[in-house]
């Protein structure tokens, strides 16, 4: 059985560069500004100076560094940055000149920075002053020159872009334009690489997940257009659209939220070099934000912080994504805020949210929210057969949003995809009075989200990786004890009671460790990095079978 969502829209044959800044789609003026410094807002890029930014940015890549000279999305330029004003036209200006932009976490290692750049076969470096030498280092190990390692300065009202070997050469003083191609071929669209994202794997270097125009310009739209065709009204649409760019922009929701989505939604990104929690509150009540998407991290901060008054008075929408947000901390951060939260849900490989709360609408039940449009989903079971109402089985996707592959990897791509082209999520979910559930566990009529307990314990010093599900209890049919499954450090020692008494310490009664704690070399996991739950949960199930034995 397919799950559709309540509408479908033609989408429009756009290329991504064509939508943000030449599209009535995109409610943007020339004047409006995009993005300015949250610790100086005068600093800042209006529309139409983003433009020519990208412009002459996409000549040099183009001139200087061949980028796009054999071909639209064949050459690569990675980045790794910390978040600046001009960090967005970078990523246009890449794309524009024909190449693709492949995104870096700051948090990287050199080793694991040099894998990244020989997995994405890029030819030029993007980086930030305080990751100068890491890169550079990088690009040595590769054999990439230092003159084709640039440093970009965009905070405090800087404006340069320079070779690493070469800070008097400042490659944003060029005035000659570069224009970029107008795709309207559907193929083109779908099938052209113009992002490369990384998402975490089971073992090895990440995998680098191909996004195509069609892919970045469906998620653009449909999270907008579901908002402006609400049934309820629209009255949102008359607030200026306002954000404080807090998360990382080398995964998903920071590169979709920071760069593209402000241009189609009308409004401003504040930009932080790097989340603080009190400069992030404190930005919120000074920009008068309106709109937050974030994740269940963020909301905890929000929740445990004695700073947060009035802060979000303004805020008329909030979004919550990257993990399932508990019950409990929802009703604590909406009574912070003053305004209900909607979960998201998706992943790289979706692009994003496949999911989203119609304006007006709330939902307080734990469930993903309704599909986007054009978005098909099904339930199946371990031998991909559709499940029935009520009962839990893996999540498949299809639609616009859904990537077609990793790059330079044909085995984890067909591993990921059904042989009918369906998208293995690997999340478990049961669909319940019209709604798509994700997998929870339920100890004595109360909800525990596996992820939430996972997220805390990876801040134990001795734990590597984790995966929480919930094991039968013996003395009770039906109720489920959360277990945790823990890989350790290297060289780091911990026992099972330590890290009960350390979730004892800081969660509720319910999210204890009543299940145990397994040690274990590895946490099954898909080609996409998800964790395979039902293979540890039916281990689970084995074990308490073999102890009634």
């Amino acid at each position: 059985m397919q799950y559709l969502p309540e509408k479908d829209y033609d989408l429009p044959r756009l290329d991504l560069l064509t939508l943000l800044f030449e599209s009535p789609l995109s409610l943007t003026t020339e004047s409006t500004i995009l993005h300015a410094e949250a610790a100086d807002a005068t600093n800042h890029i209006t529309k139409a100076q983003a433009r020519t930014i990208i412009r002459r940015l996409a000549h040099v890549f183009r001139s200087q560094f061949g980028i796009g000279v054999n071909g639209p999305g064949k050459d690569a330029v990675l980045c790794i940055s910390s978040n600046q004003v001009l960090l967005p036209a970078v990523f246009c200006a890449i794309i524009g000149a024909g190449g693709v932009y492949a995104a870096a976490s700051t948090a990287l290692t050199v080793p694991e920075l040099t894998n990244q750049l020989r997995q994405s076969k890029s030819k030029v470096v993007v980086t930030c002053s305080e990751n100068r030498s890491k890169a550079l280092n990088a690009a040595r190990a590769c054999g990439i020159p230092p003159e084709r390692v640039l440093v970009l300065d965009s905070m405090g009202h800087r404006r340069s872009l320079c070779a690493a070997d070469n800070p008097g050469r400042n490659y944003l003083q060029g005035t000659v334009e570069m224009e970029w191609d107008r795709v309207t071929n559907i193929e083109s669209l779908e099938n052209t690489t113009v992002c490369l994202l990384y998402s975490s794997g089971t073992t090895g270097a990440p995998k680098g997940v191909m996004l195509s125009h069609m892919n970045l310009v469906s998620e653009a739209l449909f999270t907008q257009l579901v908002l402006r065709d609400s049934k309820r009204g629209k009255p949102h649409l008359n607030v200026h659209y306002r954000t404080v760019g807090h998360l990382p922009t080398a995964h998903i929701a920071g590169c979709l939220g920071y760069f593209i989505t402000p241009a189609v939604a009308g409004g401003t990104v504040y930009w932080m070099p790097r989340f603080n929690i009190d400069e992030f509150i404190d930005y919120c009540k000074k920009y008068q934000m309106t709109f937050l998407s974030t994740a269940p991290p963020v909301y905890h901060a929000i929740v445990r912080s004695g700073r947060a008054t009035d802060h979000f008075k303004t805020l008329i929408r909030a979004e919550s994504g990257a993990a399932p947000l508990s019950l409990e901390l929802q009703a604590q951060a909406e009574k912070k805020l003053g305004c209900t939260i909607s979960q998201r849900w998706g992943m790289t490989e979706s692009t994003g949210s496949v999911t989203t709360m119609p304006w007006g609408q709330s939902d307080n039940t734990g469930s993903i929210s309704p599909l986007l449009p054009n978005m098909r989903l099904r339930l199946v079971d371990e031998r991909m057969r559709d499940v029935t109402g009520g009962v839990e089985g893996e999540i498949l996707l299809k639609g616009p949003m859904i990537t077609k592959g990793y790059f330079d990897n044909s085995e984890a791509t067909a591993d990921a995809f059904t042989p009918d082209g369906w998208y293995k999520t690997g999340d478990i979910g049961v669909y319940k009075d019209g709604k798509i559930i994700m997998e929870l566990i339920k100890y004595k009529g109360l909800q525990v989200s596996p992820v939430e307990v996972e997220g805390f314990l990876l801040t134990h010093p001795s734990v590597a990786d984790v995966a929480v599900v919930g094991a039968p209890d013996p003395e009770a049919p039906g109720n489920e004890l959360p277990r945790a499954y823990v890989v350790l450090k290297a060289s780091k020692r911990v026992s099972e009671a330590e890290l009960q008494e350390y979730v004892k310490s800081n969660l509720a009664r319910h999210k204890q460790l009543r299940g145990g704690v397994l040690f274990i070399n590895e946490i099954p996991k898909s080609a996409s990095g998800k964790i395979l739950r039902r293979v540890l949960r039916d281990q689970a199930r084995s074990l308490t079978r073999r102890a009634k034995l």
